[in-house]
C-alpha cells in the first residue's frame, strides 16, 4: 500500500488560523488542509447550523414541485411515493411519504421488486398508481433518464415529480418537475445531495411554504444522515450540515425502526460508521434477499414492538446475505485465478447463478482482493445485470458511457453504477470495457493507497487533542477521520491475532518515553511475526477513544503498518 501525505500547507497560514482560533498548530495544520483557513471557515465547521441550508426554491422546478404536491393535499388527490430499493431510495420514501402523513396526505409506498422490475421507475409501478386512481406520482433516488417511463405515465393521465441527484441523459424526462441539483441549468449551490437529500429539500421547500421552520424537520435527519453515510456521497457543505443533526437525533430521540437496528451495537455514541456498516446492510438486504418495502416499513414504523419485530426479520435476511456474499466472491476469486485475468487493469467476472442482490458487495470484496474497476454480472430475466465499482481515482460511469453501444442501460455514479445487456453482447462488451479502462487509467490507481494527514510523535496524543479532532466529526468522503503516521515504534511483548478468524492485530505500543498505547488493526494479523521479532516499525493511524470496564483510554487504530530503515 502507497503512503500518500496530503501536501504541507504554508506556514503562515497556520500560524494566522492557530492564533485566531486560539488552537494548537497541530489542529489549525489539519484544518488548512481540509480548506479552512478563516474563522468563519472554522465556525461553520465546527458549529453546523440548520440555517445555513440553501433555500430550496433555488433548485430548478421546486417551485412547480411544491404547487403540484400543495394541490394534491388541498384536494385529497392520492399520492405515490416511488423510490429506489437501495437504502437512499429506501430511506427517501420513508421521509416523503411520512411527512406528506402528517399534512394529512393520502399516501402509498411502492419499491420495485429488485428481480422482475429491476431499476427506477418501472411500468408496474405506474400501472398500480393508475389502478388505484392515484394522479401524481413523487419519484426518490431514481427518474432522472426514466424518459419512456415518464411518457408511459403521463399517457395513464399521471403527473409525474421526479426527485434525484444522478447524472442527467442529454434530455430530461417530461415531468411536472425533475429536481436533480446536476442538471447542469440547476443553479443549486450545492451538487452533491443524495436522493434522500433531494427528497428532503422538496419538504422542507413545502414545509416553508406552508409557514413552518427546519427544526420541525430536524426529527427526518436520522434518515437522511442514513442515506448520506450509506451513498458515500462526500460530508462536505450541506450533507454536513445535514449529517450532523441527523446524527444528533440518532443519538437522542431516533426512529423506533433505527432504534431496534442500533440495539446489538453496545455503543456510547453512535457514528457515521454504525450507519454504514451496521444499519445499512440491514436496510440494503430487504431489498436484496426479500423486498425493499420491509425497509419501508420498518423505517415508518411508530411502534417500538412491531419495529423489532421486523428488525429480528431483517437480521435474519441479513446473515443469509452475508452467507451469500462469502460463497459468490470465493467462486468470483477462483475464476479470477483460473482465468488468469489477475494482471488486467479491470475484472469483468459473470456467472448465470449469482445471486444478483449480492453482486454489488461482491465487486466491492473482489476490489479489496484485486484493486482494479471491477465488473459483477449474472443472468437476470433473460438479461445480464452487472454492478460496477471502481477505485480511487477513475471514474467508472464514464468507461461505462465509452461502452454504451453494447449495453441496453446504465447508470450511476463515478465509484458505482449498475448495468443491464443482451448475453450475446457480454464478450464484446468485458473486451470494449477493460480496453477502455487499460487506455484510460492512471497507474497510481491500480495500487492502493493510503492518505495520511501529517506525522504525529505520540506525545501529541493528548486526550485534549483527542477531544478537539472529535470535533471534526462527522467524518466520510471529502472529510476522512485524520490519518497520522508516527514510528519508529516498538511492541510492549503485549502483540497478537484476534478475532474470530485471527485475522486482527492487538497491540501496545511505545515511542521513545509516550506510551504505551493500545492499538487494534483490522485485517494486520499478517504482520505479527514481523513485530513479534522485536523490530522497530512505522503504523499508519486514527485516533479513538476507547471504553473499556469503565475506563477511558486513547487507542491507536492502525491502517497499515511497514518497517522502519533505521531498525
Amino acid at each position: 500500500m502507497q503512503w500518500i501525505y496530503r501536501p504541507e500547507p504554508e506556514q503562515s497560514a497556520v500560524t494566522e488560523l492557530a492564533t485566531a482560533l486560539q488552537v494548537p498548530p497541530l489542529v489549525a495544520r489539519l484544518l488548512v488542509q481540509r480548506g479552512i483557513s478563516s474563522f468563519e471557515q472554522a465556525r461553520l465547521f465546527f458549529r453546523p447550523a440548520l440555517e445555513d441550508l440553501h433555500n430550496p426554491f433555488l433548485m430548478r422546478d421546486m417551485d412547480a414541485a411544491v404547487t403540484r404536491v400543495e394541490a394534491a393535499l388541498d384536494q385529497g388527490e392520492r399520492i405515490l411515493v416511488f423510490g429506489d430499493y437501495d437504502v437512499d431510495g429506501t430511506t427517501a420514501v420513508a421521509l416523503m411519504a411520512s411527512y406528506l402523513q402528517t399534512r394529512g396526505g393520502a399516501v402509498a409506498t411502492y419499491i420495485p421488486d429488485r428481480y422482475t422490475e429491476g431499476y427506477g421507475l418501472s411500468q408496474a409501478g405506474i400501472d398500480f398508481a393508475a389502478d388505484n386512481e392515484m394522479g401524481l406520482i413523487i419519484a426518490l433516488d431514481c427518474g432522472v433518464k426514466a424518459l419512456d417511463h415518464a411518457r408511459y405515465a403521463a399517457s395513464r393521465s399521471i403527473d409525474l415529480i421526479i426527485c434525484d441527484h444522478h447524472r442527467p441523459g442529454p434530455e430530461l424526462p417530461d415531468a411536472i418537475a425533475v429536481l436533480d441539483p446536476k442538471r447542469e441549468d440547476c443553479p443549486y449551490p450545492y451538487k452533491e445531495l443524495c436522493g434522500c437529500g433531494v427528497g428532503f429539500k422538496l419538504i422542507q421547500a413545502l414545509e416553508s411554504r406552508a409557514g413552518g421552520d427546519l427544526q420541525g424537520l430536524k426529527p427526518y435527519l436520522d434518515l437522511v444522515a442514513t442515506a448520506i453515510g450509506a451513498d458515500i456521497v462526500p460530508i462536505t457543505g450541506e450533507n454536513r450540515i445535514l449529517a450532523y443533526y441527523g446524527l444528533e437525533v440518532i443519538n437522542s430521540h431516533p426512529r423506533p425502526g433505527i432504534r431496534a437496528m442500533l440495539q446489538s451495537r453496545d455503543k456510547h455514541r453512535y457514528e457515521v460508521s454504525d450507519l454504514v456498516f451496521h444499519i445499512a446492510p440491514r436496510i440494503n438486504a430487504a431489498g436484496r434477499m426479500r423486498h425493499g418495502e420491509d425497509a419501508v416499513c420498518l423505517l415508518m414504523e411508530t411502534d417500538v414492538r412491531k419495529a423489532q419485530q421486523q428488525a429480528a426479520a431483517i437480521d435474519t435476511l441479513n446473515a443469509s446475505r452475508r452467507e451469500m456474499e462469502q460463497t459468490i466472491t470465493e467462486e468470483a476469486l477462483a475464476l479470477i485465478q483460473a482465468e488468469g485475468v489477475q494482471d488486467r487493469s479491470a475484472t469483468v467476472v459473470c456467472r448465470d447463478h449469482w445471486h444478483k442482490g449480492v453482486i454489488g458487495i461482491v465487486a466491492s470484496r473482489l476490489i479489496e482482493a484485486h484493486y482494479r474497476p471491477t465488473l459483477v454480472l449474472t443472468r437476470s430475466g433473460g438479461k445480464l445485470a452487472g454492478s460496477a465499482r471502481s477505485v480511487r481515482g477513475f471514474d467508472v460511469y464514464a468507461a461505462l458511457e465509452a461502452c454504451s453501444d453494447c449495453l441496453e442501460q446504465f447508470g450511476g455514479h463515478t465509484y458505482a453504477a449498475g448495468l443491464t445487456l443482451e448475453p450475446s453482447r457480454y464478450e464484446e462488451f468485458k473486451a470494449r470495457f477493460e480496453a477502455e479502462v487499460a487506455a484510460t487509467i492512471a497507474p497510481e490507481s491500480l495500487l492502493p493507497q493510503l492518505q495520511i494527514d501529517m506525522p504525529l510523535n505520540l506525545a501529541q496524543a493528548t486526550p485534549k487533542f483527542l477531544r478537539i479532532l472529535r470535533q471534526f466529526a462527522p467524518f466520510g468522503p471529502g472529510n476522512p477521520n485524520p490519518v497520522f503516521s508516527a514510528g519508529p515504534l516498538h511492541d510492549t511483548g503485549y502483540a497478537r491475532a484476534v478475532g474470530s478468524d485471527g485475522a486482527h492485530l492487538k497491540l501496545a505500543v511505545t515511542q521513545d518515553d509516550a506510551g504505551p498505547f493500545g492499538g487494534i488493526g483490522f485485517g494486520l494479523a499478517s504482520q505479527l511475526e514481523y513485530i513479534k521479532r522485536g523490530h522497530a516499525f512505522e503504523a499508519a493511524f486514527s485516533l479513538e477513544e476507547n471504553h473499556w470496564q469503565g475506563r477511558k483510554e486513547i487507542q491507536l487504530k492502525v491502517k497499515d503498518i511497514r518497517p522502519v530503515s533505521d531498525d
